[in-house]
């Protein structure tokens, strides 16, 4: 079937992905980057050779495109919502998340007419909504990165990718509210743990390239334990908020010289100390 070997290597790749190491703020930075170069690649065989048929253009429109731009928006969302959740109890992260899933379900309310032609399988109108020249300025925002190109857009395929990513993350969100409830479920039959007695006195840049010194090297829980969950340590067992460390991170990555300055000075201070001890 054709866009079939795109379709199949594209989900083997969202496999790796998903199922690889690193949190989940880098899976989606790394998800939106992948995804766009799918889309390209998607696109360019749509340029090179058209359909063959309004059928073909009606099933690639409604179906195929929207697997891929999907996941873009998928991700995109996902990265925004992870980047600003906050760094505070599980009832608050409860808070946060079912908000965030209340925002999602008013799309569905905006695009009801749609939303239940596309849910019961109609097929009545995909002339109008899966035939390109047929645009509609009431767009969600999300379609417009791709949509610029008339070749590649019709009504309503941005409108279906955006109901299946929005699907994908009321299930993330849902999952993560039910893991915070769980574990507040769990904390009540506890006793309280107290505080800890140390303080981390250097900069919250040194601890963030330890932290991720840590985490990419896998000594703790043999690499399972993310990113999160690290952050969330450090922070109870130092007294120390680590803020966005995921931002932290990457104006780590992009400094010109040094990119490991703590963990440099923290081998030579450790040198100086044995060779002391040697004298």
């Amino acid at each position: 079937m054709k866009y079939q070997r795109l379709v199949s290597e594209f989900k083997t790749q969202l496999d790796k992905l998903e199922n690889g190491n690193g949190d989940i703020l880098f899976r989606a930075e790394s998800g939106i980057t992948m995804v766009e170069r799918y889309i390209k690649r998607l696109q360019a065989q749509i340029d090179k050779k058209s359909f063959d048929s309004q059928v073909e253009e009606i099933n690639f429109f409604k179906h195929i495109k929207p697997q891929f731009f999907s996941k873009l928006i998928y991700y995109g969302r996902l990265f925004n919502i992870e980047s600003r959740r906050p760094r505070a109890s599980n009832a608050a992260q409860v808070k946060y998340l079912k908000n965030q899933i209340e925002k999602l379900q008013i799309f569905f309310n905006d695009n009801l007419e749609f939303y239940n032609y596309y849910r019961r399988g109609a097929i009545s109108l995909d002339e109008q909504y899966f035939v390109r020249g047929n645009m509609d300025l009431r767009l969600p925002l999300e379609s417009f990165h791709f949509m610029i190109d008339d070749r590649f857009s019709t009504c309503q395929d941005g409108t279906v990718a955006t109901i299946m990513a929005y699907d994908m993350l009321i299930v993330y969100l849902q999952r993560e509210i039910d893991t915070l409830t769980s574990n507040m479920d769990d904390l009540k039959d506890k006793p309280m743990e107290r505080p800890s007695k140390l303080f981390w006195t250097g900069s919250k840049t040194d601890l963030i390239e330890l932290l991720y010194a840590l985490h990419s090297i896998k000594c703790i829980n043999s690499g399972t334990a993310d990113i999160k969950e690290l952050a969330a340590h450090f922070e109870h067992f130092y007294n120390v908020d680590l803020g966005n460390y995921y931002h932290t991170f990457i104006e780590i990555r992009s400094r010109k010289t040094g990119r490991t300055k703590f963990l440099d000075r923290l081998i030579e201070m450790l040198q100086q100390r044995m060779e002391g001890l040697d004298d």
